[in-house]
């Protein structure tokens, strides 16, 4: 059974790493494709680990080499997936989470079709602003432009797949969870397995 690509997008601020890091934690088997960015990495994130962190030079030559499947600018910086991060695993059978933006959830669905996207909600868009603001990781500047773009992110949930609402952080962890263990049930992945252990 080939592997499946579970793409989570939303806004910042609305609790997508934290629901990713949950879900990892409950299905084991499942894997995390590690972007590269441009962008200088926050207080805790290692490279490697958390993003694979290159300059504009090196990323630019990497897209001129098309080792993305997915790239996109993104508040001057640039993040993208390489095919390296995602053919050998989902060739192996495993599935792997993705953790990118909308135009790069466009880019993903355009080249591999099967893929599932699943857009994060926050509860308000007070919330949401109270939650960026509490984090105290950007410039007022650079705050201001998450905000406005938000409003712009949540829109474009209408054309995903699936939409979880961050209302509650267990609730929300047992929606995703089970959206994975459910496509994992799907007869388009398991017909061939079954027909092949039954001999239907």
């Amino acid at each position: 059974m080939k592997g499946r690509i579970f793409v989570i997008s939303g806004p910042s601020g609305a609790g997508k790493s934290t629901l990713i890091r949950g879900v990892r934690e409950r299905i084991v088997e499942i894997g995390y494709s590690v972007s590269h960015t441009t962008r200088r990495s926050r207080v805790g994130e290692r490279d490697g680990k958390d993003y694979f962190f290159v300059d504009k030079d090196k990323f630019r030559e990497m897209i001129n080499n098309n080792a993305f499947v997915e790239w996109a600018q993104v508040y001057g910086d640039y993040y993208g997936t390489s095919y390296g991060a995602l053919t050998d695993k989902l060739n192996a059978g495993q599935d792997i989470i993705l953790d990118i933006d909308i135009q790069g959830a466009k880019n993903i669905k355009e080249k591999i079709d099967d893929s599932i996207l699943i857009f994060i909600l926050p509860p308000s868009r007070e919330m949401l602003e109270q939650r960026l603001k509490e984090r105290a990781t950007d410039s007022a500047e650079a705050l201001t432009k998450r905000i406005a773009l938000a409003a712009t992110e949540l829109i474009n949930c209408r054309w995903y797949d699936y939409l979880i609402i961050n209302d509650d952080l267990e609730k929300a962890t047992k929606a995703l969870e089970a959206v994975i263990l459910a496509d994992r049930c799907s007869k388009t992945r398991i017909l061939s397995d079954v027909e092949a252990r039954l001999f239907l």
